[in-house]
């Protein structure tokens, strides 16, 4: 979810309820808000997994093996997203990040970081972003 985030795709639950059902795989509210929170149990019904690894444009071993590392691609995502929501940087693209190679996303995230460390430090305001 965060990676189709930093893509600039706003997921919700029908969007992936409705590709489940298409993929002949259903999935439920309760069982995807679970799985998404990693509160719940854990989801072992493989085709599901698939199903969702295809839904998201990532390696059925991302899903289905704990062990295998992050793909570099997923990994400079979410470290690139997570820089963002630390600095309040808000909609940087997101949609141009799409084509762009793990090392262009982190040479981003430092070009941001670099940046807002050259910054002063400007207090928060009240009031709508």
């Amino acid at each position: 979810m965060d990676t189709a985030e930093a893509e600039g795709r706003k997921i919700a639950f029908n969007d992936v309820r409705d590709a489940m059902n298409a993929a002949g795989t259903k999935i439920s509210r309760g069982r995807w808000h679970y799985m998404r929170a990693g509160t719940g149990p854990v989801v072992k019904n493989v085709e599901l997994l698939q199903n969702l690894a295809k839904f998201f444009g990532v390696n059925e071993g991302y899903l289905l093996d704990s062990d295998e590392a992050l793909p570099a691609r997923v990994e400079a995502q979410l470290d690139l997203l997570t820089t963002m929501r630390a600095k309040k940087v808000r909609n940087f693209a997101a949609r141009q990040l799409d084509g762009l190679s793990p090392e262009t996303l982190l040479q981003i995230r430092d070009l941001i970081d670099k940046q807002l460390a050259a910054s002063p430090q400007v207090p928060a305001t009240s009031g709508t972003d």
